[in-house]
């Protein structure tokens, strides 16, 4: 057996129109049109040939009391071309991040939901 490649991520959180104005509004994700009908609400979202699923269900995890860098916590980790250009969106809106500590082009932020994502130019 070989494992080949990472399809999607899944994520919880509170409200899907609010993670969607975070994921599409500031990330610019494309919204995919095809998820089906999984008897709750939710949004997949295209990154290339993967996804990242939302779903608006009970969050077990407490959302205080988590590290404040999010390297030290559960996280999904994205490429992207301009780490400069994404630190200007959070600052526009106000959104808190810490960069990596291992000298790496690279930042750590949550969602509204308090999931952890860090971000890698390369």
């Amino acid at each position: 057996m070989i494992i080949t490649k990472l399809l999607h991520a899944s994520l919880l959180v509170k409200d899907t129109d609010t993670a969607l104005q975070f994921y599409q509004g500031i990330l610019g994700l494309e919204l995919d049109s095809g998820r089906p009908d999984l008897g709750y609400p939710g949004a997949w979202l295209n990154i290339g040939e993967q996804q990242i699923h939302l779903l608006e269900l009970p969050n077990p995890d407490p959302l205080t009391g988590r590290p404040d860098h999010g390297g030290r916590d559960r996280h999904v980790a994205f490429q992207l071309d301009s780490i400069d250009e994404l630190k200007q969106r959070l600052d526009e809106q106000g959104l808190s991040y810490t960069l990596s500590k291992s000298g790496r082009k690279a930042l750590f932020c949550r969602d509204p939901d308090a999931n952890a994502l860090e971000f890698v130019e390369g």
